[in-house]
């Protein structure tokens, strides 16, 4: 284990009405607010759902694949430099932009590193490890 999932994002035209509707749907409160960024979670230290604007958004067409779903893994890591080679060596490939990469079917991820308010990530390397 490098790191464990940090949100789960969700493209959207108006992030700020698809948060609010998941947080009614699940009854977890908004903790961040921005307005290209809406995350849902349990509170303002854990894990949820980030909702991220995209202007030029196009609904899914489920189940045709005319337009595929539109959802990306965040993965939170102690060190972003030190598993960028080790999700690449298990098959991921770099994809255009800072630490965006595909998993071996295509789907898109993000190495984020480990925001202050998660816990530490055990036994999964970073600059501790390389000394």
């Amino acid at each position: 284990m490098i790191g464990r999932v940090h949100h789960l994002i969700v493209d959207c035209p108006d992030p700020r009405a698809l948060a609010r509707f998941y947080s009614e749907l699940l009854g977890q409160p908004i903790t961040y607010d921005s307005d290209a960024f809406v995350v849902v979670s349990e509170n303002d230290t854990s894990s949820g759902l980030g909702f991220q604007l995209a202007p030029d958004h196009r609904r899914p067409t489920w189940p045709a694949p005319d337009v595929p779903q539109q959802m990306h893994l965040d993965i939170m890591v102690e060190d972003v430099a030190y598993a960028t080679p080790r999700v690449l060596a298990f098959g991921a490939r770099k994809l255009d932009g800072t630490n965006v990469f595909a998993d071996p079917a295509g789907h898109p991820f993000c190495l984020i590193r480990r925001p202050r308010w998660a816990a530490p990530l055990s036994h999964v390397g970073g600059s501790e490890d390389r000394n």
